[in-house]
């Protein structure tokens, strides 16, 4: 890989790996379900001029809008919300990928390694580790609300690999402009107070939101697809390991995160199992 393409991979894992900070931060003053709906009507206002319909795709590509955007974010951020460490979010946050496995055999017929099920099988246990640390056992509604937002972002990702001639931009546009009206309406059946919340926030909580808005979405998975363009995707994907590295020492740093001995051991497990998963080949129909 080229010197200034190992510099994007770095960019990308920073942003990704600060995204959790920004966000966790962010919810200090907003809701969580309004905090998302905020933060994709920011994505909307920036990509609204490359919404175009396309023939063919439109359902599909609401799916993925609906399961990557309303529902994956809304969970993420409740576990953000709920949670008192960022860096167990940032850790569990990883199992999008064993997800992703696990539905591309059960919904594409995709076969699985004996690599790859070891790998899979150690991310969840790692999970399980940090879900069973005292600490952590405290706010399990965090984890398993985070688990839940993995899943969704795996299905999403799924169904993603039949969308043709959709870029990626439009995309999330899309993604955007779906996300946002259900989220707002989702928002004022289950939280209050947003209206008086959004009038008194700060400065920095905008900016925080707007970080997550823009650095995580436009920054990093416009990064993404252009590293993907050039290199393989068992190149490529291994090197975002690193986000969640980043969001727990920035969590311990920046927030005074907790980080036991459990949840490290545990962390360890789950990135080796998601490593284990991304470097091993998978069935032709995948790659």
């Amino acid at each position: 890989m080229r010197l200034a393409d190992l510099a994007v991979v770095l960019l990308i894992n920073l942003v990704w790996g600060l995204t959790f900070i920004a966000g966790k931060l962010g919810l200090n003053e907003l809701p969580p379900i309004w905090f998302t709906a905020l933060r994709f009507a920011m994505l909307l206002a920036a990509l609204a001029p490359l919404l175009r319909w396309i023939p063919t795709q439109m359902p599909r590509v609401i799916a993925v809008s609906l399961f990557c955007g309303a529902l994956h974010f809304s969970l993420q951020y409740t576990a953000l919300k709920l949670a008192d460490d960022v860096s167990t979010i940032a850790i569990v946050s990883q199992l999008t990928l064993p997800f992703a496995v696990i539905l591309a055999v059960a919904m594409l017929g995709e076969r699985l390694s004996l690599m790859r099920g070891i790998g899979t099988a150690a991310a969840f246990g790692g999970v399980v580790l940090i879900g069973f640390d005292p600490r952590v056992f405290g706010y399990g509604t965090a984890v398993v609300l985070c688990t839940l937002a993995c899943l969704s972002m795996a299905l999403a990702q799924v169904l993603m690999r039949d969308l043709r001639n959709v870029p990626v931009f439009t995309l999330q546009a899309w993604v955007a402009l779906i996300s946002a009206p259900g989220l707002l309406g989702l928002s004022f059946i289950f939280e209050s107070g947003q209206w008086e919340a959004t009038r008194v926030a700060s400065l920095f909580t905008w900016g925080n939101l707007a970080f997550t808005a823009f650095g995580s979405s436009l920054l990093g998975f416009g990064g993404m697809y252009y590293l993907l363009r050039r290199y393989p995707v068992s190149l490529v994907t291994p090197m975002f390991l690193l986000a969640p590295v980043i969001g727990v020492i920035a969590g311990v740093v920046l927030l005074g995160d907790v980080v036991t001995a459990r949840i490290l051991f545990g962390a360890a497990v789950t990135l080796a199992g998601v490593l284990a998963v991304a470097w091993t080949p998978g069935a032709k129909p995948q790659e």
